[in-house]
């Protein structure tokens, strides 16, 4: 999607939007955090080493986003970097556990969605905010 600001500057941006990941907002968040700003093929890297259960499904998403880059607008997948990923809520399934005299216990089973967003990168000039002495 190319889009055209007032100064007639096109950003190149690709989504990517995966729906009904099991996991809560609260634990996707600070991954995305991480990713964000960071060239693709980085974050895939610090994503495969992760310690996370969820990040494989981030990587996914991803990787699917760099397929649709590739395919659909024929972006140079070297020069793509992570520009937005956030998540949201879903559904929560709600489920009980038998507990002692009688009781129960709710569990939540949260579901999120996520949508990654990337953009080829493309050459800025240096500006110059005064001198540094």
């Amino acid at each position: 999607m190319i889009k055209k600001n007032k100064n007639t500057i096109e950003t190149k941006t690709v989504k990517s939007v995966n729906k009904n990941i099991r996991s809560s907002v609260r634990k996707l968040t600070p991954i995305l955090k991480a990713i964000v700003g960071k060239k693709v093929d980085v974050a895939i890297r610090n994503l495969t080493f992760s310690e996370k259960r969820i990040s494989k499904d981030i990587k996914k998403t991803i990787s699917s986003a760099i397929a649709n880059a590739e395919n659909n607008y024929q972006y140079d997948i070297d020069k793509l970097i992570v520009k937005e990923a956030y998540c949201g809520k879903q559904v929560i399934m709600k489920r009980f556990r038998a507990r002692a005299k009688g009781r129960a216990a709710s569990i939540m089973k949260p579901y999120s969605n996520l949508t990654i967003v990337l953009s080829e990168q493309t050459k800025q000039p240096k500006v110059s905010h005064g001198s540094k002495s």
